[in-house]
């Protein structure tokens, strides 16, 4: 009914042209080059973590169950991006369909309101760690750290199939170049020859909320913590109390950070080509830094890391001796 709304001469775009980080054909294959070291240093970091904080025993804490979702989260946003991208560098032809683009945006959806709310997770765990210690097993206990992940797989999920949608339901008719390196919603807002006003009051909101949810939980829960880790008398307590969140921290500003210069900025100063610098950073170098981020600092992770190396074979009855000594 609506499609007789549209003019007859109007033919319905079936494929956009994506192009890409940068449209210099002197820098495709470099550019190729650099993409494909920073993917493939973001597989081997996430799947180190989800490896060792599968079978080590001493990793069994409801801090690396989070991080462990972190990084399938991650390995997740980068893949959905990273390949496809990198096929673009070196073809001819920069295409993708128009089913293919809309399955990206709305997996890439899906896995970046998770990482908003798994950070959240993460900081709602230190908080428990540290203000109430003595009830930490409890209060996290391992079916409330199922049901944390469970809702935050549950509601990306369902935002993203109601977000993905609402932007494909616009008419693409006079362009179908993409200003954009991956399907995006608002370089593909900016596509449109519709009225694109409902799908950007969705988008808007829809960030909004996940955006202010996430953010309070993490600095009300930093609050908290700060207060906790002041109140700590000796020196050496306030340091160690400290170093359990410092990589959490770090991770959570970058991200967040970005995420923030890239949603809040006013229509005006918006330019596509910052947007996609911002979208580099937190597709694909945030899901490369988290596992440096949290291995370096973290000397349990580290640790395990060398037991891992030194004695594969021996490593479960290791770890669990070591646990129970």
């Amino acid at each position: 009914n609506q499609q007789k709304m549209v003019p007859e001469n109007l033919s319905h775009v079936n494929t956009f042209i994506l192009i890409g980080v940068s449209d210099d054909p002197y820098l495709q294959v470099p550019l190729f080059f650099i993409f494909l070291v920073i993917y493939g240093v973001t597989v081997t970091g996430n799947m180190g973590i989800i490896t060792l904080t599968n079978i080590d025993s001493r990793l069994q804490t409801p801090m690396y169950f989070f991080l462990r979702h972190l990084a399938i989260i991650n390995l997740g946003n980068s893949t959905v991006i990273a390949p496809q991208m990198m096929v673009n560098f070196l073809a001819e032809k920069k295409t993708i369909s128009y089913y293919g683009c809309a399955t990206q945006m709305g997996a890439f959806l899906v896995f970046i309101i998770a990482e908003t709310f798994m950070l959240a997770a993460m900081a709602y765990d230190r908080y428990v760690a540290i203000c109430n210690p003595l009830l930490y097993m409890v209060v996290v206990s391992r079916k409330v750290c199922i049901l944390l992940v469970f809702l935050t797989y549950i509601y990306s999920f369902s935002t993203s199939a109601t977000v993905t949608p609402y932007v494909f339901s616009m008419s693409y008719c006079s362009s179908n170049v993409i200003n954009h390196f991956c399907c995006d919603t608002v370089p593909l807002l900016a596509l449109s020859c519709s009225d694109t006003s409902i799908p950007q009051t969705v988008i808007f909101i829809s960030a909004a909320i996940n955006m202010f949810f996430s953010i309070t939980i993490v600095l009300v829960s930093y609050f908290y913590i700060i207060l906790a880790i002041l109140r700590i008398r000796s020196a050496e307590g306030r340091k160690k109390a400290f170093s359990t969140c410092a990589s959490h921290m770090m991770a959570i500003t970058i991200f967040y950070g970005t995420l923030l210069f890239m949603y809040l900025q006013p229509g005006s100063k918006h330019s596509l080509d910052t947007d996609k610098m911002a979208s580099v950073f937190y597709t694909l170098v945030i899901p490369m830094l988290n596992p440096m981020i949290y291995s370096l600092r973290n000397k349990d992770v580290k640790e395990a890391l060398k037991r891992f190396l030194t004695s594969p074979h021996q490593f479960h009855t290791y770890s669990s001796h070591k646990r129970d000594s």
